[in-house]
């Protein structure tokens, strides 16, 4: 399957744009160990927009990030509440001192989540086709 493809032909047939607004290099996740390029992106659809911080995959370094990178790495799926989100992804039996971390990215997910449904409510079972 051609992933490109796929993710163009769905921004076009539902008239999805994506703007790089600013970028730089430097540390993007937490825990990185190594510095990426780091590119503010602004996805809008329908006179709705979603504006945040997508770090380039380090093998791409340099390269602006594609349709197809940035609705493949979207939050497509509600996460649920933040005893789902431990189990789901492996935060068990969290030390006192993870759990400002944790919780803080659980927030993030869910309002990147909540921006998703905002932008793409209506297609949101052809946009999760996209991985």
């Amino acid at each position: 399957m051609d992933y490109q493809k796929q993710a163009n032909d769905f921004a076009a047939k539902y008239g999805v744009k994506l703007e790089v607004v600013n970028e730089h290099y430097g540390f993007h996740f937490h825990d990185d160990k190594q510095k990426r390029y780091v590119f503010e992106m602004e996805l809008s659809r329908n006179g709705k927009s979603y504006t945040f911080a997508f770090g380039q995959s380090i093998a791409n370094a340099g390269e602006v990030p594609t349709m197809y990178d940035v609705l493949a790495c979207l939050t497509k799926y509600d996460v649920g509440s933040f005893a789902d989100f431990c189990a789901d992804y492996g935060y068990t039996d969290l030390p006192l001192s993870e759990y400002d971390r944790i919780s803080t990215l659980y927030e993030a997910v869910r309002e990147e989540f909540e921006a998703v449904q905002r932008l793409f409510g209506d297609v949101i079972e052809e946009l999760q086709e996209i991985s």
